[in-house]
């Protein structure tokens, strides 16, 4: 069985307890940065499952050529959902799934944000917290 973490028509806003917004990631090679490289400037062109296992294959130095493969066994067990991002959860950025799984990167602060926040077809979550309640 195939786990995904592809949401449709749903906007996951930066976690509460989140104390910036929108803050480009600063280190190379961390998992914020590689995400926010994929994503930046192309919304709506990767699904959740294309970020989430291509930065997973990067940081394990698997061959592109591999990659199919790597993203089978990836997929076999649940993997951790944008909510689990620290795009999400620290780098205050805000992630939303367009009815088909494409996902585009977006400021809370920004106009696109305030659109999909009024919007009642979209499904709103938060990232989850850095702290326990």
């Amino acid at each position: 069985m195939m786990h995904s973490t592809n949401y449709s028509n749903t906007l996951i806003s930066p976690a509460e307890d989140c104390q910036t917004v929108s803050k480009i990631p600063e280190k190379t090679g961390s998992v914020a940065a590689l995400q926010y490289e994929l994503m930046v400037g192309k919304p709506y062109e990767l699904t959740s499952d294309d970020v989430l296992s291509t930065v997973a294959a990067t940081r394990k130095g698997i061959d592109p050529e591999d990659l199919g493969s790597f993203r089978q066994d990836y997929f076999s067990k649940g993997q951790p959902c944008f909510r689990a991002s620290p795009l999400t959860k620290t780098h205050g950025w805000a992630v939303h799934s367009d009815e088909n799984g494409f996902v585009a990167l977006l400021a809370p602060d920004g106009p696109e944000f305030a659109e999909l926040m009024e919007d009642d077809d979209v499904k709103k979550i938060n990232a989850m917290r850095n702290k326990r309640a």
